[in-house]
């Protein structure tokens, strides 16, 4: 029976920097899906840097919440329509991302890898990475959060370096980090509180890992990788 996986693909790992795709990464991530025939995959696009250069341009132009929570779901879209049309035969059509989970469950039966952005625009304070466990939770199945840094500290590494690395952490444990962060459209964390939430209540098993060589030895044999694991 074929396993199903979650993959949360950071905006930043698609384009580090707005109008720069990283397309050497594109291609490496593309043959880790294609190496896991046994597998399926559900990969959630986030925006990166270029959906905080919209929606920045949004909040500047007083534009409301509303407005800048969209902008961030069109480039988020516009990301896994890219990852699609790279993918081809195997992967949903670039000309259907879906809007729902159920939407995601019924292309899934279809595909062995389905991208997918933010789904559709609520009033909640939505994330794709909440997406992510969203889906993860609905679908039954674990979560991989594949960012650009190796997992969680215990303060920002890129800015403390007496920051410490944490292997194992309970989702109690991880929801209270998240908690202390106030949720913006566009935010920055490396797995944010929309996302801690869902994956506390519902016990989705959960990585963060910032290599694609992790992400192989995770979906491979669940050992070895050089990340963190939130679980019980």
């Amino acid at each position: 029976m074929e396993k199903v996986w979650v993959i949360s693909l950071g905006g930043s790992r698609i384009a580090p920097s707005p109008g720069k795709v990283d397309y050497v990464f594109i291609k490496k991530f593309e043959e880790l899906l294609r190496k896991h025939k046994t597998n399926k995959f559900v990969v959630v696009t986030g925006g990166g840097l270029t959906a905080r250069e919209y929606i920045s341009a949004m909040r500047n132009l007083h534009k409301g919440f509303k407005n800048e929570s969209k902008e961030g779901i069109a480039i988020t879209r516009f990301h896994a329509s890219l990852m699609a049309r790279i993918f081809g035969k195997a992967a949903n059509s670039p000309e259907d991302i879906p809007e729902s989970m159920k939407a995601v469950k019924d292309l899934l039966a279809k595909n062995r890898v389905v991208f997918c952005g933010a789904l559709r625009w609520t009033q909640e304070k939505r994330t794709s990475d909440g997406t992510s466990a969203d889906l993860a939770a609905y679908l039954k199945c674990p979560f991989i959060n594949l960012t650009n840094i190796r997992g969680l500290y215990t303060a920002n590494p890129s800015t403390n370096k007496s920051a410490n690395f944490i292997k194992k952490t309970t989702w109690k444990d991880f929801h209270k980090r998240a908690e202390k962060i106030k949720f913006k459209a566009g935010q920055h964390f490396v797995l944010d509180q929309d996302a801690s939430v869902t994956i506390m209540k519902k016990r989705v098993p959960t990585y963060i890992v910032g290599s694609l060589g992790d992400v192989d030895k995770i979906v491979s044999t669940g050992k070895g990788f050089r990340g963190t694991l939130i679980s019980g």
